[in-house]
């Protein structure tokens, strides 16, 4: 763990996997003009917490996030345990080799995971030890007119959930990724 500017985060590492460095940085160009031109701040709003908070009250996780895929990913929206509470206190950044959200990105569809050791593909990974996690669900953040993935909303939590639970929590998931665009960029029509 390391300290980040709002406590303990994941530990950072080079970043590995995923698309190669060119189309990498084609993309995070892309989300910055996109952002730019929408008027959407980088930085941490209350506005976002609060839709994080109200989400992890929803779903009964833990932890909740808005989280913007720039250099780092990046929580401009968080929810978590009190730092008295026993539970780990995430930053409000983490490395993209970390966590389940760059798959969201990757497949640019919602990841439901009631229990992250049930799959040997997303069990191993530095926020399972680190965190403790054992479920997480996330839903992309896609730009209606561009098509270009934002990042995503998730929640994540040490305990697994039951399997019969899966679908209502990813469709609650789904519901805030939503509400976040239509705080970002409201589709023509709404």
């Amino acid at each position: 763990m390391r300290n980040g500017p709002h406590g303990p985060s994941i530990p950072s590492g080079p970043t590995t996997g995923g698309p190669p460095p060119a189309h990498r940085a084609i993309e995070l160009g892309q989300r910055y003009e996109l952002l730019e031109h929408l008027g959407v701040s980088t930085a941490a709003s209350q506005d976002f917490d609060e839709l994080a908070r109200g989400l992890a009250e929803e779903t009964g996780f833990l932890y909740a996030f808005v989280n913007l895929f720039l250099e780092e990913q990046t929580f401009v929206g968080l929810h978590q345990p009190p730092p008295d509470s026993g539970y780990v206190t995430v930053g409000r950044t983490m490395n993209h080799n970390h966590g389940w959200c760059p798959e969201v990105v990757a497949r640019r569809k919602a990841l439901p995971l009631y229990d992250v050791h049930a799959s040997p593909r997303f069990s191993g990974n530095a926020v399972v030890d680190a965190v403790g996690i054992r479920s997480y669900f996330g839903a992309p953040l896609i730009h209606h007119d561009s098509g270009t993935v934002l990042g995503t909303v998730c929640v994540i939590d040490p305990e697994k959930r039951p399997l019969h639970e899966a679908r209502r929590i990813r469709d609650i998931v789904i519901s805030a990724g939503a509400q976040v665009m239509d705080r970002i960029a409201p589709a023509p029509g709404r």
